[in-house]
């Protein structure tokens, strides 16, 4: 399909990598198909930082900007949802500051098109503002849009209060599309909401797996990595390598032993080790939980406590048959289940196979059929600023 060259700016949550991730494949996809990425956005709550392959991979102008963001405890694991609320009411000058530079910057680079990768705050420009530029949401969290959806059982608050969310990080959007772990059948809702498959990278789908004598260990909270320590120091003869913010740690870690591995987020690295594991310990992120399925590495999924979207995650991923989850860092149960389980999943991996065509497919139909989409407003000059 030849299209005229089109502009977008992408606006992409920057906690965890997983949204990254998704923003890197589909830059690299756009390009490939000649359209220009003018700008990236990228949602921070002032803690955590953009890993550097980030900068590496996205050759655009990238624009930091304070976005709500999650408040953990003390010992960086679980999430505590009235300090949570507290920091966002507190900072509502800031994000205020953040919503006038977004029209700025949609009024210097007057883009054809914005692909909203879950950021809260292009979601709440779209409902504040009349906005004639189309947008579409790109994010798993939009299958629990999708009327046939399962989620677990109980948690009526949690589960009413990431619907409104994640309807909040989309509003206006042409489409919301839902990166899922299977197909579902495709129903007309009001939501707009497309199930597609999940946005892997050229680096995941290009490599050539094996299965070597360790556990890879990916930890988003760093502060979990005492409870890893903790069990690797009674279990010595089992070779890990984990992957954190190790900048974040030094200093309260000090640990070293042969058959323990400690890594700073790395895109290539972590991908290499992934192919060669025997399986992969992780918090219930999304994006890790499909690499891994995708190169057939069994998954012990533990969702960060009180993190609702993980803990769904889990279960999901969990009858998706990615693997086990369980509420600790208990990685004799992910051994035992590599030693006598033959781990295979090759409908997902058809599913996942050409995932980038299938959703660019998607946004040209919303190019398409919108016409006249250059905001209006006088130009201004933007440059990368924190909130």
């Amino acid at each position: 399909m030849n299209n005229p060259v089109k502009k977008i700016i992408f606006f992409v949550q920057g906690e965890g990598r997983g949204h990254m991730t998704q923003a890197i494949s589909m830059y690299d996809t756009l390009i490939k198909k000649g359209h220009r990425i003018s700008a990236v956005v990228i949602g921070s709550g002032g803690i955590n930082t953009t890993p550097a392959f980030f900068f590496e991979r996205i050759k655009a102008p990238i624009v930091k900007l304070r976005t709500p963001n999650f408040v953990t405890d003390k010992n960086n694991k679980s999430i505590k949802v009235v300090p949570t609320l507290i920091q966002s009411i507190s900072n509502l000058n800031t994000y205020h500051n953040s919503l006038r530079l977004i029209r700025l910057l949609l009024e210097e680079h007057k883009p054809d098109l914005v692909i909203n990768f879950y950021d809260v705050l292009i979601g709440l420009y779209y409902s504040l503002n009349k906005c004639k530029i189309p947008m579409v949401s790109i994010a798993h969290q939009y299958i629990y849009l999708h009327p046939d959806f399962v989620f677990p059982k109980g948690h009526l608050a949690d589960r009413w209060s990431v619907y409104l969310y994640t309807r909040l990080t989309s509003a206006g959007s042409k489409k919301r599309l839902a990166l899922s772990l299977y197909p579902l059948k495709q129903v007309k809702t009001k939501e707009n909401v497309v199930v597609v498959p999940p946005l892997l990278r050229n680096e995941v789908l290009s490599l050539k797996t094996e299965k070597k004598n360790f556990y890879l260990v990916y930890l988003v909270n760093g502060g979990y990595m005492a409870d890893i320590i903790k069990w690797h120091k009674n279990n010595t003869h089992i070779e890990l390598h984990c992957f954190a913010d190790v900048k974040k740690i030094e200093g309260k870690i000090n640990y070293e032993h042969e058959n323990f591995g400690m890594h700073q987020i790395s895109d290539k690295e972590f991908l290499e080790k992934m192919s060669e594991a025997r399986g992969l310990v992780s918090t219930a992120g999304f994006e890790s939980i499909c690499e891994a399925m995708y190169l057939g590495k069994p998954v012990l999924m533990v969702p960060v406590e009180g993190h609702y979207e993980q803990f769904c995650n889990a279960r999901d991923a969990f009858d998706a048959g990615a693997g086990i989850y369980d509420s600790w860092f208990n990685i004799n149960k992910l051994v035992q289940y590599t030693e006598v389980a033959a781990y295979e999943n090759n409908n997902f991996k058809r599913w996942a196979t050409n995932s980038a065509e299938t959703i660019y497919k998607e946004i040209t139909h919303v190019l398409n059929s919108v016409h006249d989409a250059a905001p209006s407003g006088s130009s201004g000059q933007v440059r990368e600023a924190m909130g």
